[in-house]
């Protein structure tokens, strides 16, 4: 009998895909199971009223919620750590263990991670945000030692408007990004439909396709002390060493 896994998700609460996708990914793994807390987030830009949607009160509160699940980790199930900073997101996994006991990551560092098991450095990233945004990410991750070689945006602010770009708007953008040749390519939004076309892009254009759905619940379980493999036909990150 396989051991059961809970997995506290914090969510963006205008986010229409995330739900959705990870219980569709989860769908033949019933031993691992997702539960779910929104925090409200609106709009993403660099202003004040965006990056308070980040303060960490809010995110204590619902990280509290979770804890009453016994849930086994706790992931923020959003990618504001890669134009606000990692630190930023240590932070607060560090204030939610520190809060509930529970081990925590998020999106974010969950992608960090596994890019280094990859070995991956030249990156493509797909994103629906504003030019600013996408700006910050990319000086983000050339501080970390990682060359974004090409990406692609649609200037969208969102953030429920991210869930109507369609699957293949997506991968459209995935394949123009796939011609600079990255070692690997990060669809770096939960509320964007990457993670269904995913496997195929993989299988079509040979390099790694890391949607941030996918790549948050890797992390998720990975945190929790669980096993991701049994995912690997959903993409190649499942398959990757926690």
């Amino acid at each position: 009998m396989t051991t059961p896994l809970r997995l506290g998700m914090l969510t963006p609460s205008s986010n229409t895909v995330l739900e959705p996708l990870t219980a569709a990914l989860l769908a033949g793994t019933p031993w691992i199971t997702a539960h779910f807390a929104r925090l409200r987030v609106l709009a993403i830009d660099l202003g004040a009223g965006s990056r308070a949607q980040f303060d960490p009160a809010p995110v204590l509160a619902a990280a509290e919620l979770l804890a009453d699940a016994k849930v086994h980790a706790i992931c923020w199930n959003g990618t504001s750590g890669a134009w606000l900073g990692l630190d930023q997101d240590r932070a607060m996994c560090a204030a939610i263990t520190a809060r509930t006991g529970i081990p925590a990551t998020t999106a974010t560092l969950a992608l960090m991670r596994a890019l280094g098991s990859l070995g991956a450095t030249r990156l493509g990233l797909v994103t629906p945000y504003l030019a600013e945004i996408q700006q910050a990410i990319v000086a983000r991750w050339a501080a970390l030692g990682l060359d974004c070689v090409a990406e692609r945006h649609l200037e969208d602010p969102g953030n429920y408007s991210f869930a109507d770009h369609t699957d293949a708007t997506v991968a459209g953008l995935v394949r123009q990004v796939a011609a600079a040749g990255p070692q690997a390519i990060a669809i770096h939004c939960t509320n964007f439909r990457g993670g269904g076309i995913a496997p195929g892009l993989e299988a079509a254009l040979g390099i790694p396709v890391l949607d941030s759905v996918a790549v948050a619940l890797w992390g998720a379980i990975g945190a929790a002390g669980g096993d991701a493999a049994p995912l690997a036909p959903h993409g190649r990150v499942f398959a990757l060493p926690w």
